[in-house]
């Protein structure tokens, strides 16, 4: 089963009250228009200085504040973010706080490095000390460099640059000593930092910047920079398609291009944000985006890249004990398996003539084993997927055959989760079938979570109620529906929409006080209150600030809630980002109704981290209203 991975992306429109602006003149002044103009443009400017100066005054405070955090990483990630808040008022004093977040930042992944055992990239534990918190550790340890570089990036190219710079370092000499690597996706470290970096340029429109500071790495054959070409495809497509040509040419004359490079290439036109590997013994791995479509290229664009195909994949087979390729015999041979459908759809009849001959040549060499191997990996994304209907017909047949109760269960969770995908509520009916009763329960979780994302998503209100009556979701879960139908009710019925609130209250309340998820929950509902009732929006706030300074660890951001099942094959997860679980929405609307009470809340929470970011969005909003009032 391939990973699902839905997101709800929830929109405010902010309504500013007029008291925010400068009050436009009367039309039955008697005064001369321009003697009323000059007035007006006096006080929006006197307005705007003093609003400046409120934020800024705001963030230098805290910026003295955030030099003393113990936590290095929250030092960085603090004192960067006010240095971008600043930048439009004070370039200067936003350097300066620049640089003194990334000598924080390297500080923090030096920490981290140590405590994990890094070197020179690679992490060396003992295997007596491998453990799920050491797991969970490595995974939850971000460089915090790449969130300063991105935010520099922003303002300042030469102080990017700079920061780039330090981020080569010199390999130790094992490394050194290694057998050079063949594959051409492995980008080097300070590579891919550029690349994440110009990304979110790109996605901030910035593309000129992004594309200066990408280029680089643009020669690099890998998911990353194939990632951005195809990003930068949306915003500039003549840019996008120049560079991906100056690839290919570049590639099909290097002896390290192999099958994986090719099929990496061919992402680009045919499976955007696809990506297909094959291993030596034919097995495959990657990564599987099923919302893009091919790219509209010229067809000279998609006859170079056949050519490049086959001036890599014609290449004389090495004997095995010579081989040097990531692929090896099995992996060339899966890999031209997959591109052929699209040699016979695009390429001159003498190219497919060629590949078709290469690959007969090669399944003579390959195992029974490999013939009858990944067929799911080699359609991925370019054989149609059949229709719902079809696939279900096959799979009950497959029921209907199974000789074993856990091959039923098996196919019956197939079942339901290809029902899910369709937003089909069949889904239930299939995992009720499922005879051994902890999968069961697990797959009841997985499924009428991923229902209830999709009837919210899909503005089904109605469905998503129904769900959160019947359905096996958690305390938070049922949090998220209520306070998400409440906001899509709000107009038709806002007193059914007030009546949900206060449920999600009761669910809020269930959670223990210690847990995280009881502020992201409280957070959640207020949020919602500013859409239902928003005079109860600041008491709202203060109920999950006091619930935030009871639950350890809680920072204010990055609010999401992952449902997770583990079958006997694969491992899926639902991450759905919720933006209402943190913080910076709220306290930027405070900000605007009332500044002074938005800062005594804001200074209401013990923790530093999310004091931290409560007074940057109070500043952030300031600086907005100032900029808009001066124009």
């Amino acid at each position: 089963m391939k990973y699902l991975r839905l997101f709800v992306i929830v929109g405010f429109t902010l309504i500013l009250p007029q008291s925010a602006f400068p009050q436009a003149p009367s039309q039955k002044a008697k005064a001369p228009v321009k003697s009323v103009s000059g007035k007006e443009k006096s006080e929006a400017e006197r307005i705007q200085k003093e609003r400046q100066a409120q934020a800024r005054s705001l963030l230098i405070s805290l910026a003295s504040d955030a030099r003393s955090f113990r936590d290095q990483t929250l030092r960085a990630r603090s004192l960067a973010r006010i240095a971008d808040a600043l930048w439009e008022i004070d370039v200067e004093q936003g350097r300066t706080l620049f640089r003194k977040a990334w000598e924080a930042a390297e500080i923090a992944n030096r920490e981290a490095n140590e405590r994990l055992n890094i070197r020179d990239g690679l992490v060396s534990i003992k295997p007596e000390e491998l453990n799920s918190a050491t797991l969970s550790s490595m995974v939850s340890n971000p460089d915090i460099r790449k969130e300063v570089l991105r935010l520099v990036a922003l303002h300042d190219r030469v102080l990017s640059e700079e920061f780039l710079e330090k981020l080569k370092e010199p390999a130790s000499e094992e490394i050194k000593s290694e057998k050079p690597r063949t594959g051409l996706w492995d980008v080097p470290e300070a590579l891919r930092q550029r690349l994440s970096v110009a990304e979110s340029l790109l996605r901030t429109g910035n593309t000129e910047r992004a594309l200066q500071l990408a280029e680089p790495a643009l020669s690099n054959v890998s998911g990353a920079t194939l990632d951005f070409l195809t990003l930068l495809r949306m915003k500039d497509s003549a840019a996008a398609d120049q560079r991906y040509a100056a690839m290919l040419a570049s590639t099909s004359h290097n002896m390290l291009a192999d099958g994986n490079t090719v099929s990496l290439l061919s992402s680009y036109i045919f499976t955007p944000n696809t990506y297909v590997i094959f291993n030596p013994d034919g097995t495959a791995t990657g990564t599987f985006d099923p919302t893009t479509s091919p790219a509209n290229v010229s067809p000279q664009l998609r006859l170079a890249f056949f050519q490049a195909a086959i001036a890599i994949l014609l290449r004389p087979q090495q004997p095995p004990d010579q081989d040097q390729s990531t692929t090896g015999i099995a992996g060339k041979y899966m890999v031209i398996k997959r591109l052929l459908p699209l040699f016979a759809q695009y390429a001159p009849p003498e190219m497919v003539a060629s590949m078709r001959a290469q690959f007969e040549t090669l399944n003579s060499l390959v195992s029974d084993n490999v013939r009858r191997g990944e067929s799911e990996s080699v359609q991925k994304g370019i054989t149609p997927e059949e229709p719902f209907a079809a696939q279900e017909t096959s799979l009950l047949d497959e029921v209907e055959h199974a000789e074993t109760s856990d091959e039923r269960d098996q196919l019956y969770f197939k079942l339901a989760s290809l029902a899910l995908k369709n937003d089909d509520l069949k889904a239930r009916d299939y995992v009720s079938k499922i005879e051994e009763s902890e999968f069961r329960k697990q797959a009841q979780a997985w499924i009428d979570w991923g229902l209830a994302i999709s009837a919210v998503k899909n503005q089904k209100a109605e469905l998503a109620l129904e769900l959160n009556r019947i359905g096996e979701l958690t305390n938070i879960q049922r949090v998220w529906v209520l306070t998400q139908t409440a906001k899509l009710l709000v107009k038709a019925d806002r007193d059914k929409a007030s009546s949900l609130l206060e449920t999600a209250g009761a669910e809020a309340r269930r959670i223990s006080g210690s847990d995280l998820d009881r502020p992201r929950a409280l957070f959640a509902i207020a949020n919602a209150f500013r859409v239902v009732e928003p005079a109860r929006v600041s008491e709202a706030t203060f109920d999950a600030v006091k619930a935030a300074n009871s639950a350890e660890g809680f920072v204010g951001e990055g609010g999401m809630i992952t449902q997770t099942i583990a079958t006997k094959k694969v491992t899926s997860v639902i991450p759905q980002d919720v933006p209402d679980f943190d913080i910076a929405e709220i306290f930027s609307a405070l900000a605007n109704d009332d500044y002074e009470n938005a800062v005594q809340l804001a200074r209401g929470f013990q923790g530093e981290a999310p004091r931290t970011n409560a007074t940057i969005a109070i500043a952030r909003s300031v600086l907005n209203r100032a900029r808009v009032g001066g124009r």
